[in-house]
């Protein structure tokens, strides 16, 4: 399964990006801290590398993220030139406190009332950049909604007199590479819900956290022996919750549901869902061709 998502109107904030990046001094780049390769926007850096920009990166919703993954890949990052990572939760505002004197240490030549510092902030949708948004100015300024793309043009603020802020819609990618990318980034809810089927997103969730998470499936879930894949295991939580349509049928629709809810909310602990040495065992393979069917659709949604 291939799950593409780009709307009409992430082309058109690829293009105002490119813009606006020519008079930016950095970029404050926002990833899901459960997804963190997933989630970045190879587009975004490719645009940042461009014009030799230095990068916060924000691994945000830790919070909900496996402790010691998300530590791997703060290791991973900050070894990268003119980059530097930080985990967050933009809910607690301590963590979002730092964040300006972090970007005042990425451009020490900037930052005064003479030469503000000029930051975009970008991101996937549905990181939490909006929420970011609005912590860091301590006002709303920025629509937050449960579904991604809520933030469709660009807007500059003042965080103080020595900085402002660019914020951009959340952009993804006109294709996916590799599948498993693809399934993680809707399993995580930053793809709209009409690129893809619930049911087979849940069932490739499922079988990740059965090889990487079983005692946390069985707390909230309760005897799940003898469960051995997502498939099992969305009917399982059907049986448990006793899920059932008319007729008698199991709910295997509302199960998968019941499922992402709880990875997405974090109700099933703290979650990772690639570790460094899975993507870099992922990416030393050539990612499979897309059939020809799925470039056109894909083109389709691009001139929405």
């Amino acid at each position: 399964m291939s799950i593409q998502w780009f709307p009409g109107h992430m082309n058109a904030a690829r293009k105002k990006a490119a813009e606006t990046m020519e008079k930016t001094d950095m970029v404050i780049e926002v990833v899901d801290a459960r997804i963190p390769h997933a989630s970045r926007n190879p587009m975004l850096e490719e645009l940042r590398l461009h014009r030799q920009r230095p990068a916060l990166l924000l691994l945000n919703k830790t919070d909900i993220a496996d402790p010691a993954i998300t530590k791997e890949w703060l290791d991973h990052f900050n070894s990268q030139p003119n980059m530097k990572a930080v985990a967050i939760s933009c809910k607690k505002p301590a963590d979002v406190a730092r964040i300006p004197d972090l970007c005042l240490k990425l451009t020490p030549h900037r930052g005064t009332a003479q030469k503000p510092l000029r930051i975009m902030i970008m991101g996937i949708p549905n990181v939490g950049k909006s929420t970011l948004m609005n912590a860091l100015l301590k006002r709303r300024v920025a629509a937050v909604g449960d579904e991604p793309a809520v933030t469709k043009s660009q807007q500059r603020l003042d965080i103080n007199e020595r900085m402002m802020i660019t914020d951009t819609p959340g952009m993804l990618w006109p294709k996916i590479s590799y599948a498993q990318d693809g399934l993680k980034l809707a399993a995580s809810h930053t793809i709209g819900r009409n690129a893809y089927y619930e049911e087979e997103v849940a069932t490739y969730l499922g079988d990740y956290l059965l090889s990487h998470y079983a005692e946390l499936l069985a707390t909230r879930y309760k005897g799940i022996e003898g469960v051995t894949d997502g498939v099992a295991l969305i009917e399982h939580i059907a049986k448990r919750r006793a899920f059932r349509m008319k007729g008698g049928d199991l709910d295997l629709e509302k199960a998968a549901m019941t499922l992402l809810t709880d990875y997405r909310s974090g109700a099933l602990g703290r979650i990772t869902l690639e570790t460094l040495a899975e993507v870099t065992e992922m990416l030393a393979t050539p990612p499979e061709p897309l059939p020809e069917e799925e470039n056109d659709e894909d083109a389709g949604q691009a001139a929405d």
